[in-house]
């Protein structure tokens, strides 16, 4: 399987107060830049939006180690979504027919690998970056 080479790194820090305000300015810069929801343009889905507010959803449900082992990734995911041209696994969603769930590997400029999953609604083709975590 092919993996998309990132040029950035994961985030820097070991506690949540380290790598959380960092990686939620990140996004406050995207989300400064849109009116209504945040969202980054795809290469892989011809330049469609891709929307970022499920991610925050998922995210505040996991404990806080968890939390900063896939915040430290985020900066490299939104790089994925961005600019890979790399086909994804994609498959069926179990528990709802009606989604499609895309994951996209990649690794970072030192050589963590890590999966981008995003999850895509087949009735309106929207799409939302759901998660990402070290492979």
């Amino acid at each position: 399987m092919k993996v998309f080479l990132s040029k950035l790194n994961v985030l820097s820090g070991t506690d949540y107060k380290e790598v959380y305000p960092v990686a939620y300015g990140i996004f406050k810069d995207i989300k400064k830049k849109s009116k209504r929801k945040p969202y980054v343009r795809s290469c892989y889905f011809s330049k469609e939006k891709i929307f970022l507010d499920y991610f925050w959803q998922h995210i505040h449900q996991k404990n806080w180690w968890d939390q900063v082992r896939r915040l430290k990734f985020y900066k490299c995911a939104l790089d994925l979504i961005k600019k890979s041209k790399i086909d994804p696994y994609s498959v069926q969603d179990p528990n709802k027919p009606n989604r499609l769930l895309h994951r996209f590997t990649g690794k970072t400029r030192l050589g963590n690998e890590f999966i981008v999953q995003i999850m895509e609604d087949k009735r309106t083709k929207q799409k939302h970056f759901i998660s990402v975590f070290p492979k």
